[in-house]
């Protein structure tokens, strides 16, 4: 494979990564520790990944549980908590602190399961940019550097690679939609 088709497949490979590591973070109504990976705690003045300041848990379907490694930590977990977005109250018994996971309303399933299809799209826009670019770029070597064969063998190539992406994301997104629909 051509090193210029291998770059462009990287970069593919990172779009369709960040839509993984995106979809992660959404709940789909059972608790998912991945919901609290962009939480950032104020550790001695420095914003510190929550999973580095305690140990994160799922005793229970619907429940994570936090237990910091500092329990002075605990007041900064929870603001650090109720300043994001993922909309649970944390509730504390001195020692550690728990998120209890409502259960997801039809309605509520819905938005998520648009939400996620809206990534989905974000992500395939993101590969078809990358397509595009890459085609661009081989027609500017034209006539001087390669054949028009060569040129026309590299773009099938890489439409062959952009469909392999996009049939990877669409996967991607009906599972995360199946798992939020599922009751």
């Amino acid at each position: 494979m051509d090193d210029r088709l291998k770059d462009l497949e990287e970069k593919m490979q990172k779009a369709v990564s960040f839509l993984e590591s995106d979809l992660a973070t959404i709940r789909a109504g059972r608790a998912n520790p991945h919901v609290l990976d962009r939480i950032k705690v104020d550790y001695y003045g420095t914003p510190t990944p929550l999973a580095q300041v305690g140990n994160i848990t799922v005793p229970e379907a619907r429940m994570i549980q936090i237990a910091p490694w500092e329990k002075t930590l605990i007041k900064e977990i929870e603001k650090a908590i109720m300043s994001s977005d993922i909309g649970i109250t944390p509730s504390n018994d001195g020692a550690v602190i728990r998120l209890i996971f409502p259960e997801l309303t039809e309605e509520r399933r819905k938005e998520l399961a648009k939400e996620v299809k809206k990534k989905g799209e974000d992500a395939k826009v993101a590969v078809r940019n990358i397509r595009r670019d890459g085609n661009d770029a081989f027609k500017k070597l034209s006539k001087t550097e390669i054949s028009e064969d060569e040129i026309k063998d590299i773009t099938d190539e890489l439409q062959k690679m952009t469909d392999k992406f996009i049939k990877g994301i669409d996967e991607l997104v009906d599972a995360k939609s199946a798992e939020i629909m599922k009751v």
